[in-house]
């Protein structure tokens, strides 16, 4: 019986090479929280194509509120920052938090990121806050750097493939498109 894991995916196009070679081990169990994503019709746009790979792919995605709000909290004081800097590394926290705490509630004893085959995502910083938000629960962060091993060329041509909207930033409002 394979291991299940629960995936925090950030939008379809990441999910879709990250999904992929997880499915071969795993039984994938995804995760759409994302309320750093602004405005709120990029968030439902977003969400959309993760719902098509659920579609396609078989992958129950358990999706978050929507709760910019709480993100704003989150990152205040910290809207100047760089990108790739304190900002995001509240960002991640407060995603994957909830990626692990819902990954406890689905039985899940693994939980892994897709936010790692960003070209401008420094895994190392991702990994430690996934790794330390999992193991306050007991649980395994699965410690990857997605774009390696080609995984960002293979997502945008996967994406391509599917007709799948890839976004030009992040998410957030301090990013912007």
């Amino acid at each position: 019986m394979k291991p299940k894991l629960l995936l925090h995916i950030c939008c379809g196009a990441c999910a879709t090479e990250v999904v992929r070679r997880l499915q071969a081990d795993c039984e994938v169990v995804g995760c759409f929280y994302n309320p750093n994503i602004a405005p709120e019709e990029e968030y439902y746009r977003r969400l959309a194509q993760v719902q098509r790979i659920s579609a396609l792919w078989h992958v129950l995605v358990d999706t978050g509120p929507y709760e910019h709000e709480r993100f704003l909290a989150a990152v205040a004081g910290l809207e100047a920052e760089p990108e790739g800097g304190r900002r995001c590394e509240a960002c991640y926290r407060l995603r994957l938090e909830a990626a692990a705490a819902q990954a406890t509630a689905n039985g899940c004893g693994v939980v892994a990121s897709t936010l790692t085959i960003g070209p401008g995502k420094r895994a190392s910083v991702i990994n430690a806050i996934g790794r330390e938000a999992c193991s306050r629960r007991g649980l395994q962060f699965l410690e990857e750097d997605w774009k390696k091993k080609d995984g960002y060329r293979r997502s945008v041509e996967l994406s391509r493939d599917l007709g799948l909207y890839r976004q030009t930033y992040c998410g957030c409002e301090f990013s912007g498109p």
